[in-house]
């Protein structure tokens, strides 16, 4: 077992496992979360409505980048799910700045650059993408790319987001 591939594993299982943990404090309220009906709630005052259909395609999109990174499976298209969820993620509190201890973003902030560094780096040699010979899917190109498709992608619920907010559709 190498260093840097052993190293990739444990990034890779602890993001995927604290997604996993956001994602069921959502669904179930497990981890001491809100569960649905009360992050929905939440979800609305922030601006992202409907709630509850927000609240689950957050949460989808938390297991589903979790399992990609945590399997090492299409790690690029995995890390760009969580970038765009993360930059979403990260909107509410942005206000706040960046500590968490100050209500800031830096939680997801730190998730979505971790899983951009998957993109960059690839999942190492403890991945499906190495059994399956996928060991070319990772570099700058595709690091670069989780970035700005994530970013692209959470355009559509950030602009949303701030017609409600701005009144421009109704509450």
């Amino acid at each position: 077992m190498t260093g840097v591939g052993v190293g990739l594993l444990v990034l890779r299982i602890g993001l995927a496992a604290l997604l996993v943990g956001h994602a069921t404090q959502k669904l179930f309220g497990w981890f001491q979360g809100n569960g649905l009906a009360k992050t929905a709630t939440i979800f609305e005052s922030w601006g992202f409505r409907p709630g509850q259909r927000m609240a689950v395609i957050a949460a989808g999109c938390e297991l589903l980048g979790a399992g990609s990174i945590a399997l090492g499976l299409l790690t690029p298209g995995g890390s760009t799910v969580v970038v765009g969820t993360m930059i979403v993620a990260a909107s509410p509190n942005a206000a706040n700045g960046l500590w968490a201890h100050r209500g800031g973003c830096e939680v997801p902030v730190l998730y979505g650059f971790m899983a951009a560094v998957l993109a960059f780096t690839g999942p190492g040699r403890y991945s499906l993408d190495h059994v399956a010979g996928l060991t070319d899917l990772h570099g700058v190109g595709y690091g670069i790319g989780a970035v700005l498709l994530g970013a692209v992608a959470a355009t559509v619920p950030l602009y949303q987001r701030h017609r409600v907010l701005t009144g421009v559709v109704g509450r």
